[in-house]
């Protein structure tokens, strides 16, 4: 959930960065003559595309974003490993100061070396408030960082931030190029240079990003020179466009990706073979939006009654065909950071009885009114998202067993964002990075209608200061504490009905080895799937 530059919230079944043009209706690439089906080549098919490819407006920010590279990465069980840094940071005994030695003989794709001033270069940029990076939040705990001659960085921070190695996954831009343009509108934010595994090589806005290998990658030249992201809105049209051997891999949502579970061999692949099924394991919810500013959603009351009136088992079983699990709040039952006792169970009397008792009473057609006020509202979610549309459905048809009427509308995120002060999204986030990562910018008050950060203004001052508590505090004890806070107090008062958790799943065609998945974010379609570690493939030997 963010308000950035790279928009969360948005997208289609891969949500977290917004499609700011139309989904292509030609052939993305130009079907196998621009990769699909060549063995040394990968064109994949992704629901969303970035806004920026800088990482200094926050492309790339979760790491993998295959153009460049940050200090740390993570690999496929999710933990830090060195990138850009040869080691995992020295931490100073009181969690205030970071330090990291860099790996030595790096280059950027234009062949100037890497150094300890292009680090300094891209946090101190992003932390300037000239700069349209609304990520900045973020990184709120750095006080500075400075360069210890040419291979060594020290961050200083302002508290102990217990996960503030995380936050270095960071791509890192170049001072050279960067620093010589406006860093919110100059060339640097289509046409980056950086140190990563590919080098793009073209960007057609609502339709594709192209990339080729960089054989000075420090890491290795990638055995897959070609790599290609079509960008394709419409679920339905990625799943035909899969089939038809215009894609080598795509995204899908549970009701298309079963349907290749057992039909032909996807063309291009090699005999014998047909393609790769992966169901990745996330922190990704779908959610509704309860806008504060709203006469029947800002109601308590109402809150209270929505989120125990929907059947979320129901929605798992029918709408992902058990691909994920109820939500309760943003962390899925089965974390560490989950708290016991928080799941709601569906009771359509006991939401009655409440709405009953603060007064909104039951009209001749069955829905709700208080005080004139009838208890209805619309609830927004993006076209062309069928995932999200099904939700929208689910969610209104059981909000109306309870006598609210929920009217479901669809547009683009163009049309959706101006009415989110008011009116209800179906909206998604999460992060399995730290609990930090999404709370933080989802529920805290000085964040309401900042963008897509907190979108229902929810303003609850006891979960500020959990929240604070959480990122402030290197103790894992009191770390657990303050989010067993925050969802006891979501329980109470709503500011979103948390609906399901959704396994990722991605039909890949069978012609490589090294394919993996990690445990994902909400963010999935660009640095997460199958691809996520794409530099790292080797054709299968016919």
């Amino acid at each position: 959930m963010k308000a950035r530059t790279v928009r969360g919230m948005a997208g289609a079944t891969a949500a977290a960065v917004i499609v700011t043009g139309a989904a292509a209706c030609s052939n993305p690439g130009g079907g196998a003559a621009a990769g699909a089906g060549a063995a040394d080549s990968a064109v994949v098919g992704i629901a969303t595309e970035p806004e920026t490819l800088s990482p200094l407006l926050g492309y790339g920010k979760d790491g993998n974003s295959k153009i460049f590279d940050g200090l740390l990465a993570h690999d496929t069980g999710m933990k830090l490993k060195p990138a850009l840094a040869e080691a995992l940071p020295e931490v100073s005994a009181d969690g205030l100061t970071y330090t990291y030695a860099l790996r030595r003989g790096v280059r950027f794709s234009d062949g100037q070396p890497f150094g300890a001033k292009d680090v300094v270069f891209t946090y101190r940029t992003i932390l300037d408030a000239k700069t349209n990076n609304a990520s900045k939040s973020e990184l709120d705990a750095i006080a500075d960082v400075t360069a210890r001659g040419e291979d060594s960085v020290v961050f200083t921070l302002k508290y102990p931030y217990a996960p503030f190695a995380e936050r270095t996954v960071l791509p890192i831009a170049p001072e050279h190029i960067a620093g010589g343009q406006d860093v919110n509108s100059g060339e640097f934010t289509t046409k980056p240079v950086g140190t990563g595994p590919y080098v793009l090589t073209a960007w057609s806005k609502g339709e594709k990003l192209s990339f080729k290998a960089n054989p000075t990658y420090w890491g290795g030249e990638p055995a897959v020179k070609k790599f290609t992201m079509a960008v394709i809105k419409d679920d339905d049209v990625r799943a035909t466009r899969l089939r038809s051997g215009e894609l080598d891999g795509a995204v899908l949502p549970p009701n298309l990706a079963k349907g290749f579970a057992a039909g032909k061999a996807l063309p291009g692949a090699p005999p014998g073979g047909s393609r790769g099924m992966y169901a990745a394991k996330t922190y990704d919810y779908r959610q509704v939006t309860l806008p504060t500013d709203h006469p029947v959603t800002g109601d308590t009351a109402v809150r209270q009654a929505l989120d125990i009136a929907v059947d979320r088992d129901t929605m798992v079983d029918k709408l992902l065909d058990g691909a994920g699990k109820a939500a309760y709040g943003p962390v899925p039952t089965g974390s560490p950071w989950f708290t016991a006792g928080t799941e709601r169970p569906h009771d359509l009397g006991k939401a009655e009885r409440i709405l009953d008792d603060a007064g909104w009473i039951s009209g001749a057609d069955g829905i709700r009114a208080k005080n004139g006020v009838r208890a209805a509202f619309p609830l927004w979610y993006p076209s062309g998202d069928k995932l999200r549309q099904e939700h929208a459905l689910a969610f209104a048809s059981d909000a109306k067993k309870a006598g609210i009427q929920v009217t479901t509308e669809s547009g683009s995120w163009e049309v959706i964002e101006p009415r989110m002060k008011t009116d209800a999204v179906l909206a998604g986030g999460g992060s399995p990075a730290d609990p930090d990562f999404d709370q933080y910018l989802t529920l805290n008050s000085a964040l309401a209608g900042d963008g897509f950060n907190n979108m229902a203004r929810y303003d609850n001052p006891t979960v500020d200061k959990a929240l604070l508590d959480g990122r402030r505090s290197a103790d894992p004890a009191v770390r657990k504490a303050a989010y067993d806070t925050v969802q006891r107090e979501l329980v109470k008062n709503p500011g979103y009905v948390y609906l399901t958790h959704i396994d990722h799943l991605y039909v890949v065609a069978d012609k490589w080895d090294g394919l993996t998945t990690q445990v994902e974010p909400h963010d999935h379609g660009l640095g997460t799937g199958p691809w996520w570690n794409v530099e790292s493939w080797k054709p299968k030997q016919k």
